[in-house]
């Protein structure tokens, strides 16, 4: 996701999970040489610049407010696995993770939580190269929903374990665990050392990419990000629900009602999970490809969920054919979806920031889409960052209510008029199943 593929001759299937993290406009708005000459940007970026310049730069971005019922709140608990040494980082001795934690929880009690520290909101701000459009206070400072230490509610909820695109940190799927939270259920988000732009651990010290250099550029690079991110998801489920729990609240969770979902890599490595831990019973992948590819026996019985961007990646036949063969393997129940007007961020908090920063604009172009327009591409109108939100929460939520509490969900057995932008897809494999 860092704005600027680390090699040439990246394969198309790379670039699906090497995307921005923010839109390409923004990261325009720093280089006021080239806001000077429309001519070097094109029209929309030259508009772009002159709206999220200086007058912008103090922006305070909002996350939609969580549907369910109950408050959220929020804790951080950093974990380090001393049977591993870490992957990227050859002087670490053993691997660390942070992970976020957010649960159902009584109103009124707690502080309020922030988004970022202002550490990592200013590595993140570098990498996309948009220091001008917004200041590392603001983007720290993103209003969000939850409280920290905030007291729980009684009783036991399903336990989700939610993974970034890879250089993605964790908070920027901030929005997506709350909602869930809000609804009853317990969100582990993990950060994997030295896999974002910068996520901060204690001592003091912002973990920066490290494992960008070795891993963009080649699919076994990715490949082996997302079998590493299925052993960190073991571990932590290992210490969120052994007998003796790293965590104060560990009471919560059901342990017989695990799931996992994440973005881009972190949706690749949803699979991985599943294939070595039995314990995670449906998985969710947000818009990445399976780079670390379905097993050739499937994965039993558990569900999982295929959500991503109507466009000519992610379609049946697609230029990312790692979704047709992960199809064709998945042997429990199933769904293919793709949203019309969404791109590859839709599904994190992107598109909140962005609509903070820039006003609503009729040009179509999508700046984070490797395919060029042609003349059998129609250009649907982008969502906005509220729209993307909530459909990114309905579906999402929908699964996980199926498939781990076991309520019926209309709203996964076909189209619906409230949600237009949603297709479903059943592609018929061109051949049986490897088994």
């Amino acid at each position: 996701m860092i704005r600027h593929f680390r090699a040439a001759g990246v394969a198309a299937v790379s670039l699906l999970i090497a995307l921005p993290l923010l839109p390409q406009p923004l990261a325009a708005a720093a280089d006021t040489s080239r806001a000077a000459s429309p001519s070097a940007t094109g029209s929309r970026d030259a508009r772009d610049v002159r709206d999220v310049t200086a007058p912008k730069a103090a922006a305070r971005p909002r996350l939609p407010a969580p549907t369910g019922p109950y408050a959220v709140g929020r804790a951080t608990l950093p974990l380090t696995d001393h049977s591993r040494r870490d992957p990227w980082v050859p002087t670490a001795t053993s691997r660390e993770l942070m992970v976020g934690l957010h649960y159902p929880a009584r109103r009124g009690t707690g502080t309020s939580a922030r988004y970022a520290t202002v550490e990592e909101s200013r590595h993140l701000i570098k990498a996309q190269g948009w220091e001008n459009a917004l200041t590392p206070e603001a983007l720290s400072a993103t209003a969000v929903h939850s409280r920290t230490d905030a007291r729980p509610v009684s009783g036991t909820y399903p336990l989700l374990i939610v993974s970034p695109g890879f250089s993605a940190p964790g908070y920027s799927l901030t929005g997506l665990a709350e909602d869930l939270a809000s609804r009853g259920y317990v969100v582990a988000t993990v950060d994997h050392a030295y896999e974002s732009t910068g996520t901060a651990f204690p001592g003091g010290r912002t973990l920066t990419c490290a494992a960008c250099e070795q891993v963009y550029g080649t699919e076994d690079g990715f490949r082996r990000a997302a079998a590493g991110r299925g052993q960190d998801v073991s571990f932590v489920l290992d210490r969120l629900t052994g007998h003796a729990s790293a965590w104060r609240y560990s009471r919560l969770i059901d342990t017989r009602h695990i799931g996992m979902a994440g973005h881009s890599l972190g949706g690749a490595s949803a699979v991985s999970a599943m294939a070595r831990d039995s314990r995670i019973r449906a998985g969710v992948n947000m818009d990445g490809a399976f780079q670390d590819p379905v097993p050739a026996d499937g994965l039993g019985p558990r569900p999982f969920l295929m959500l991503g961007a109507d466009n000519e990646v992610h379609r049946p036949g697609g230029r990312d054919r790692t979704w047709d063969q992960a199809w064709s393997r998945l042997d429990g129940w199933k769904r293919w979806l793709t949203v019309a007007g969404a791109d590859h961020l839709t599904f994190s908090d992107a598109p909140v920031i962005t609509d903070a920063l820039t006003p609503p604009t009729t040009d179509t172009t999508d700046m984070t889409d490797t395919t060029a327009p042609t003349a059998s591409t129609p250009q649907q109108p982008p969502l906005s960052g509220q729209r993307s939100v909530a459909l990114t929460r309905t579906y999402v939520a929908a699964f996980f209510d199926r498939h781990l509490r076991h309520i019926p969900q209309r709203l996964l057995q076909g189209p619906t008029t409230d949600n237009p932008e949603v297709k479903f897809h059943r592609p018929a494999p061109s051949t049986p199943p490897a088994r």
